[in-house]
């Protein structure tokens, strides 16, 4: 035989044996293959149907399978945990475990990843343990899905310990860190990450550029943000990743500098949706409407189609303008489009926007016409409610998210809460009933419904109450000072407040116009003339000038004490020279106080500033009538009559309570 005939001879027998093209291997394979064959075909058909996302094929096959192996199970796992139901995956793993099936690596990623993701915390612990007993805690996947449970948990320490651990910490894992830090609001050492990578020599790509530069938006970090932009300039990232450039733009909006948010803007290379939605919003954001509006209509010129976020920063302008034409204007464009029916969002939005401009039969239309009623519409209806006045429909709102099994949240809870101070049925009762399911839900401990519980019991007159609320909380804020001390002074107890706001400055807090508003409305219910003047000169301390309700609530408490003069001298130093409310309280105090002087200057000032006005026309003459005026006092009324100013009847609603 030749040489190399051998060799022909295989090569002719192995081309005569090859299936044709047009079919598949597996049609020339044995229809009964060893079993470790048979489990091997299954789970690559598995991992087909789960890639076209048919989880519950790829279920009912694994169910049909007499024999599975570790390789089988990791493919469900994945699958559940995607597309699946999470609750299956961690089934399936303890049906894995009792049948003495060994884990393998990617076992444990997938199961403390879902664990992570989905909430199951305890679950994901007991895993760690079973990873540390069978020896698996080197491994660098199952280390970043365990530093992945405890960053969802909150448990920074361990999280951080575990990534100390890792054999080798590439890029993916700092990522994950760097993400994990921005969600728990760790912003300080999220940027000082950054030093550490480059310290360790891992180059950040654009996705970690995108978590730092969202860290330094969101704590307003302009200097590391601007060195951060430099950074991604010089390595590219600008030109060739649009999230990058986008998250710059938001960076420099939220950080007032709208000059460098524009120039960001125009120097993305290709302005695509993201970025054109990105600088709408931010404008709309911060109430500047021709340039929202004519971005827009430019976005609109170039066929780029507005996503929700653009329409939600504009239904927003709108709320908070009051501009209900601007807002119907969008919500015509909405329907047109089709995005009115198709998002949660900008239902809520739309809720929210016709209750703030006062047309809340439109909200209750939007509210009406929604497919799926959420949690996120009945609060925008509830607030839209409260914002109206209507405070009776609050509290069935709220009885009808209990009935119908609508998850209430913090906002439900404060809203309810606020219209029930406003209230005129509020009672213990009521009260007690919504601290019960503050309670029972888990927002006891909230910032914004302990303040709304501080404020319904004082108003009921159940003060203990509120400060009870008041001690309990871990660490209360200035909102929190601000409810209590509010809460004193309705009560009378002035000298509680001004010590509340001594103690509140010793915390290291910053008091607001807020809370020193709250005080001197105590000192001057309580008639604490040396304590309110210290409270408002104190003000200026903090850089906070005296607005008109501050310099009315002055302006009462001196005239109170019989101050006429000074008085009379702070009000002239009242923005505009004070307004017909000041002048009308300082001629009251000139009555009580007999002070003729003072209050022929303040009648004067009155007359002038109150021409429409018949209330103010009776107390000016009714002043000169009492410092034996009569005639100055008949033209008064007189002169009233002439222009026809009629005065409004009063009325007052009065609870009556019947016992049997």
């Amino acid at each position: 035989m030749r040489p190399g005939s051998r060799f022909l001879s295989v090569v002719r027998t192995l081309t005569i044996l090859a299936p044709p093209k047009s079919k598949t291997f597996a049609s020339y394979c044995d229809p009964n293959p060893p079993l470790g064959l048979a489990v091997y075909y299954k789970n690559e058909r598995i991992n087909e149907l789960i890639k076209a996302r048919r989880i519950h094929d790829a279920q009912n096959l694994f169910d049909q399978m007499s024999i599975r192996d570790s390789i089988t199970y990791n493919l469900l796992f994945s699958g559940h945990g995607r597309y699946g139901s999470p609750k299956q995956a961690l089934y399936l793993y303890k049906e894995m475990v009792s049948q003495g099936i060994k884990e393998t690596g990617p076992t444990f990623s997938s199961v403390i990843t879902v664990c992570g993701n989905e909430g199951f915390y305890t679950q994901g612990i007991q895993v760690h343990c079973r990873v540390i007993s069978l020896g698996f805690g080197l491994n660098l996947f199952i280390g970043s899905s365990l530093v992945n449970l405890y960053l969802h948990m909150g448990l920074v320490d361990v999280a951080w310990k575990l990534f100390d651990q890792l054999p080798e910490r590439n890029l993916a894992v700092w990522n994950l860190m760097l993400n994990g830090f921005l969600e728990l609001g760790k912003l300080e050492e999220l940027v000082s990450l950054h030093g550490q990578m480059k310290w360790e020599g891992v180059e950040p790509n654009g996705l970690s550029f995108c978590y730092l530069i969202r860290a330094c938006c969101n704590g307003r970090f302009l200097d590391q943000g601007k060195q951060l932009h430099c950074h991604v300039i010089k390595v590219g990232w600008v030109e060739s990743n649009d999230f990058v450039a986008n998250a710059l733009v938001d960076f420099y909006s939220a950080c007032g500098n709208f000059i460098d948010a524009r120039k960001a803007f125009l120097l993305i290379p290709v302005q695509d949706v993201i970025s054109w939605n990105s600088i709408i919003s931010v404008y709309a954001e911060n109430d500047l409407l021709f340039d929202a509006i004519e971005l827009f209509s430019r976005m609109h010129f170039w066929d780029k189609r507005p996503s929700i976020r653009s329409f939600l920063g504009l239904l927003g302008l709108s709320s908070r303008r009051g501009d209900i034409l601007l807002g119907r204007q969008i919500h015509c464009y909405l329907t047109k489009v089709g995005f009115e029916s198709g998002s949660v969002h900008i239902q809520s939005a739309l809720i929210d926007m016709y209750g703030k401009c006062g047309d809340i039969e439109s909200s209750l239309s939007v509210y009406g016409s929604a497919s799926n009623r959420t949690l996120e519409c009945c609060n925008s209806l509830i607030t839209s409610l409260l914002h109206c006045g209507i405070t009776d429909d609050v509290f069935e709102m709220f009885g009808l998210m209990v009935d119908e099994g609508i998850k209430i949240d913090e906002v439900t809870l404060s809203t309810t809460l606020k219209a029930l101070s406003l209230s005129t049925w509020a009672s213990l009762d009521s009260c007690r009933l919504l601290h019960c399911c503050a309670i029972k839900s888990g927002y006891e401990s909230d910032v914004a419904v302990s303040c709304s519980l501080i404020d319904v019991y004082s108003r009921c007159g159940h003060f203990e109450l509120s400060r009870r609320v008041f001690e309990i909380l871990p660490s209360p804020n200035i909102f929190c000072f601000a409810s209590i001390i509010n809460g004193y002074a309705r009560n009378g107890l002035g000298g509680e407040s001004v010590r509340l706001l001594e103690a509140m400055i010793r915390k290291g807090l910053v008091p607001d116009k807020v809370t020193f508003l709250c005080v001197l409305n105590g000192c001057n219910h309580a008639g604490l003339v040396e304590e309110g003047k210290f409270v408002f000169n104190l003000m200026k301390s903090y850089d906070i000038f005296p607005e008109r309700q501050h310099f009315s609530c002055m302006i009462d408490l001196l005239g109170r004490a019989g101050l006429m003069c000074e008085a009379e001298e702070l009000l002239q130093q009242a923005p505009g020279g004070g307004d017909s409310v000041m002048w009308s309280s300082l001629l009251r105090s000139c009555r009580v106080h007999k002070n003729e002087i003072v209050g022929k200057r303040a009648a004067k000032v009155l007359m002038e500033l109150g021409q429409e006005d018949f209330a103010i026309y009776l107390q000016v003459s009714n002043f000169y009538s009492e410092v034996g005026e009569f005639e100055a006092s008949l033209q008064i009324r007189e002169l009233a009559m002439a222009r026809k100013l009629m005065r409004e009847i009063g009325h007052s609603s009065v609870e009556v309570k019947t016992y049997c």
